[in-house]
């Protein structure tokens, strides 16, 4: 009967669903796809000026497509979502944020 137990266990285990065993704890399937995972849509982080961008955008290299301010020396535009931030390249630092339905309404 010992012997048995492990292929047993195998055996249960092989069967369960995966995404039951990997998803976290009190975490509705919606917000488990989502990035980050179990946070919902107005929990997720707020981007202030002053903020250190860690990079998690997309590089904006045609601005004038989104109506955006020109750029000085060492700064960049990026996307997150729908925000767009300008960030000094030196210090990483966020000087400007716009939201793209401001960009769309003017």
């Amino acid at each position: 009967m010992i012997r048995r137990l492990p292929i047993l266990l195998a055996l249960v285990l092989g069967t369960a669903p995966m995404g039951a065993l990997a998803q976290p704890a009190n975490c509705p399937p919606g917000l488990a796809k989502k990035s980050p995972a179990c946070v919902p849509p107005g929990q997720a982080k707020k981007w202030r000026v002053g903020d250190r961008y860690d990079g998690s955008g997309h590089l904006i290299d045609d601005y004038h497509r989104y109506n955006l301010p020109p750029l000085r020396r060492n700064e960049a535009w990026y996307r997150v979502g729908d925000t767009f931030i300008r960030i000094d390249r030196d210090t990483r630092d966020i000087l400007q944020l716009v939201e793209a339905a401001a960009r769309v309404l003017n």
